[in-house]
């Protein structure tokens, strides 16, 4: 039996259930589901069945990472946040590779080379360096980009087009270069 003023067991909150004062939506982490999330609920589901602890660590992980920025947020994820969150954990990976690499911990770094081709499994398939290119070019010409104070608004631009596609900051220098500086 629910306590007073406690909603009974398995029962959605008031909070969830009311539409707030604004008239906006409630919050439900569940009402847009997202095919990226969905895919790696399922592939949870097989690393479970079939035994592979490495692999359904970093899916759970990943997992986590996905309904803490709902949480934090209060709005669902789609695909595109998916992605920028899958994309900040690869940079992070990265980053500890590097780290241990420098330290000496082989073992640390494999494990970490091992999650991070695991997450790679969720984005986009990366741009060539040729494709990258072309995509500047064509924002610098859209924009009529010449200088540097320029800059901010072709990667503006451009952030949307190659999020989780290329690494940022190499696409930020190979601008800077262009813009003169």
């Amino acid at each position: 039996m629910a306590e007073e003023g406690l909603p009974p067991t398995g029962a959605a909150s008031p909070q969830l259930l009311a539409d707030a004062d604004d008239g906006s939506a409630p919050f439900r982490p569940n009402a847009m589901a997202c095919a990226l999330k969905e895919r790696l609920s399922a592939d949870i589901i097989h690393a479970m069945k079939t035994g592979e602890k490495t692999r359904l660590v970093t899916l759970r992980f990943m997992m986590a990472a996905l309904k803490q920025q709902e949480i934090d947020t209060r709005v669902a994820v789609d695909d595109t946040h998916v992605i920028a969150i899958l994309t900040k954990m690869t940079n992070q990976r990265r980053e500890s590779i590097a780290q241990f690499d420098g330290a000496g911990r082989v073992e640390l770094a494999a494990k970490e080379r091992a999650e991070l081709s695991i997450v790679e499994q969720y984005l986009p398939t990366p741009l060539a360096d040729a494709e990258v290119d072309m995509l500047i070019a064509a924002a610098l010409q859209a924009l009529a980009a010449v200088t540097l104070k320029d800059m901010g608004r072709v990667m503006n631009a451009l952030r949307p087009q190659l999020m989780g596609r290329a690494d940022l900051s190499l696409v930020s220098a190979k601008v800077k270069q262009r813009l003169g500086g």
